[in-house]
């Protein structure tokens, strides 16, 4: 028994670690849960950042390919909302009934050991009655026997009288008398002491020790089972989260190339056919109008359909605004298009000039390093030079469907007409300056950029601006823009 009080702090401990172990498993959970939910967020963000709703590019294509790649975006939310799902469930039937467990074991603990703490100061206060009553009865002990020692030595005195002799054995008598009590009392407090001492070691704290063993078998099992539920928990979610990432393989496995590619043909010569017909419906009118020679009426639909063929699709619709405040604002794009490209050649030659200096000092940096933002600024470059060319014709296509429309007027006659639209001398056609030869494959990915294989021959249409690309046409009639270095002018 004496064993079981030296491993009371023991115990103490052992059980104080095991719910300190289940507090720690409760946090865990919690941060299992905010990962997922900063995960679902992610995913939200992510999709709300690719989702184009209501822009016009993307309906004029809604029909081609940008509904595919939208239906991966609501399945992306849908997978984010599962997430979230699984983030709440593994708040509120995990953490907060593990929580609610924790609290309840940590009281009853406290009991328990209250409950021993209360028997050791209860025996401790018999303890000391105990020894109280053993020093008095000890002290009444000593004072009988000297006043029986007193009583003997008045006897022997020849000087003492009858009297004395009977008071000293009265005083005697009592004190042995008082001493008996005292001893009957110490034998009852010893045998008390030891009643609770026997009560304490053998029945109360075994029986506070196997409650302690009880509560510690159950937070193992809580433990256990929360373990079990965790898993648990996201394994019943992995037929929702499935379904989800079943949904975007059948998008992707639905797709048709081929049928993408008719589509994309027929939505195109829909919008030309439409533009076309207004366009033709108001030349007939015109050729109506003319009652001259048919080839002037020839030359006002040969005008118009130019107008037509060279309008840019994905340029931003100005149709609507009138002819001034559309000039403006084709020159506003313009210029802040040729303000980005500034900035862009800027960086360009920067991290040339940094590229160069650390390949003549290789302490100073790494020159391959600089390559991924080389070739990202190439890139945009290349799309802002196609997106200027854009705009450029477009105003040039503008300036010419005035011209064409102004001098066609019934009341001129139409030898002026002719010589006054100076459809010659002011429609520019690209005309190649030169051939080239590509030395190196090049991906033309970006916007303003076009592919080519090496040893493949180009027509050289603009030279290098001094920002290391020139513009070239392939021999399918691709137009756009590759790096300077890549290839070779013949």
């Amino acid at each position: 028994m004496v064993c079981l009080q030296d491993q009371h702090d023991v115990i103490e401990r052992h059980t104080q670690s095991g719910l300190d172990l289940l507090e720690r498993y409760v946090k865990f959970v919690k941060d299992r849960a905010e990962v997922e939910q900063n995960y679902a967020k992610q995913l939200r963000n992510l999709s709300k950042k690719y989702s184009r709703r209501g822009v016009k590019e993307d309906q004029d294509t809604k029909l081609i390919n940008q509904q595919p790649f939208q239906d991966v975006l609501n399945e992306l939310n849908n997978y984010a909302a599962h997430r979230e799902q699984l983030s709440e469930i593994m708040t509120v039937n995990i953490c907060v009934e593990l929580s609610r467990n924790l609290q309840e074991l940590r009281q009853e603990r406290k009991n328990h050991l209250c409950e021993v703490k209360k028997a050791q100061q209860n025996l401790e206060s018999s303890f000391k009655l105990l020894e109280t009553s053993k020093k008095r009865f000890e002290k009444e002990w000593r004072e009988a026997e000297k006043a029986n020692q007193q009583t003997e030595r008045v006897q022997q005195e020849v000087s003492a009288t009858k009297a004395d002799v009977e008071k000293a054995k009265q005083h005697a008598h009592f004190r042995v008398h008082l001493a008996d009590e005292c001893k009957n009392e110490y034998a009852l407090q010893l045998q008390r002491y030891n009643q609770e001492q026997n009560n304490l070691y053998h029945s109360e704290i075994p029986s506070v020790y196997k409650k302690l063993q009880e509560m510690e078998e159950r937070c193992i099992k809580l433990l256990a089972d929360g373990y079990v539920q965790f898993s648990e928990t996201e394994k019943n979610m992995l037929p929702n989260i499935n379904k989800c990432l079943d949904a975007i393989i059948s998008t992707g496995r639905n797709i048709n190339e081929k049928q993408v590619h008719t589509l994309a043909q027929t939505h195109t010569h829909t919008h030309t056919d439409t533009r076309s017909r207004a366009i033709l419906t108001y030349s007939v009118s015109l050729i109506r109008v003319c009652t001259s020679s048919q080839s002037e009426c020839l030359v006002c639909v040969v005008l118009i359909c130019v107008c037509v063929c060279v309008k840019p699709p994905s340029l931003e619709d100005l149709s609507r605004l009138p002819p001034d405040q559309r000039s403006r604002r084709l020159q506003e794009k313009i210029n802040d298009i040729q303000k980005e490209l500034q900035r862009e050649t800027e960086k360009s030659e920067a991290l040339m000039k940094m590229k160069g200096v650390y390949e003549q000092n290789s302490q100073l940096g790494d020159p391959s390093s600089l390559q991924p933002q080389i070739i990202q600024i190439a890139h945009n470059i290349a799309r802002l030079r196609g997106e200027l060319n854009k705009y450029q014709v477009h105003t040039h296509t503008h300036t010419h469907t005035c011209i064409a429309f102004t001098h066609i007027d019934p009341s001129v006659s139409p030898s002026d007409n002719i010589y006054e639209c100076e459809f010659d001398d002011d429609f520019d056609v690209d005309v190649p300056i030169g051939q080239c030869t590509a030395l190196y494959d090049f991906d033309g990915s970006s916007e303003g950029a076009v592919s080519m294989q090496v040893g493949e021959q180009l027509s050289l249409m603009q030279e290098d601006q001094g920002d290391g690309w020139v513009r070239v046409q392939r021999a399918n009639g691709d137009v756009g823009y590759v790096p300077a270095s890549y290839i070779q002018i013949m």
